[in-house]
């Protein structure tokens, strides 16, 4: 590989963590149920039908977190550097969602707790966001756009489980859920198509000469930099093609925008969720391998 001085190398991808994905989407499902929950007076069985299973699935989140930790037992100690890490206030804002979100729904009606709980939830959006857009070096999550598309999507998949269960709980609010569903769904994909438009202008700030500290105007690069595989390679390489990243990308608009909106407009409220759930996954993944990580200017390929 080669690089002429003033044309930066594309730098590869980050290599996705599945159980990074099933936390934030999973999470994001539960905290869409629990502000659809939250919009609505009486219809208590309902109500408490939310609340329970916005509990279960952002606990189904944090136990997924568990398979991204090296060693569980200190995992405790993530929580220490809250005044300056995003993923400290995230590991805080999670666990008290899931035990606000339980209290609810075994007493609903409590204003006052609801009220307490949904400004948790707000919080946990915004905290999972922020992990990957204060990331200034990766271009592509730097943006309001990565706390934007959080906030909107875990919402556009609350409100159609919302839909879902309300289509056997309360017959009068599932119409409603699928209409704000929909409005949701089609926020989403305007704002992931703005995003995935943005960052296909993005330009590597880093060139091959920085990334290594030399300043020579032509370096041609012969080694990995090391023998074997490493930790850097292992975590920043997913290994899928241009090709394959279309496929996926294409699957997640249709999945997660396009489908949904359909099914929801025809009553399918159950096939509505399941089909989006699947295609947020995909959308997920592709956040995540979509990333330019500077370091890969130096690990350029996988041993």
């Amino acid at each position: 590989m080669g690089d002429q001085a003033g044309q930066p190398l594309p730098a590869a991808q980050v290599r996705p963590a599945f159980s990074v994905i099933l936390l934030t989407t999973l999470c994001g499902a539960g905290q869409g149920l629990f502000i659809a929950a939250f919009a609505v007076d009486g219809e208590l069985p309902f109500r408490k039908a939310a609340f329970a299973l916005a509990a279960l699935l952002a606990a189904g989140g944090l136990v997924a977190s568990f398979f991204h930790l090296g060693r569980i037992r200190p995992a405790w100690r993530a929580a220490s550097q809250w005044r300056t890490s995003w993923l400290s206030r995230e590991v805080i804002a999670l666990p008290a969602f899931v035990a606000g979100a339980a209290l609810c729904a075994f007493f609903p009606g409590y204003t006052l707790l609801e009220i307490a709980v949904l400004a948790v939830c707000v919080a946990l959006f915004l905290c999972t966001a922020m992990i990957y857009a204060c990331l200034k070096f990766l271009q592509e999550w730097a943006s309001p756009l990565t706390v934007a598309n959080f906030f909107v999507l875990g919402s556009a998949s609350g409100f159609t489980l919302a839909a879902a269960l309300a289509a056997g709980l309360a017959p009068g609010l599932a119409r409603g859920y699928a209409l704000w569903a929909i409005v949701l769904t089609l926020l989403g994909a305007a704002l992931r198509i703005a995003a995935l438009a943005r960052n296909r202008r993005l330009r590597p700030r880093s060139s091959l000469q920085s990334a290594i500290g030399i300043a020579a105007p032509r370096i041609r690069q012969v080694s990995q930099g090391f023998t074997a595989g490493s930790f850097n390679t292992h975590e920043f390489f997913h290994g899928a093609g241009a090709s394959a990243l279309g496929w996926v990308r294409w699957g997640f608009l249709l999945l997660a925008f396009v489908v949904p909106v359909v099914l929801l407009g025809l009553g399918y409220f159950i096939a509505a969720f399941v089909i989006q759930y699947a295609g947020l996954l995909m959308e997920r993944w592709y956040f995540f391998a979509e990333a330019n990580h500077p370091q890969n200017l130096y690990y350029q390929r996988v041993s």
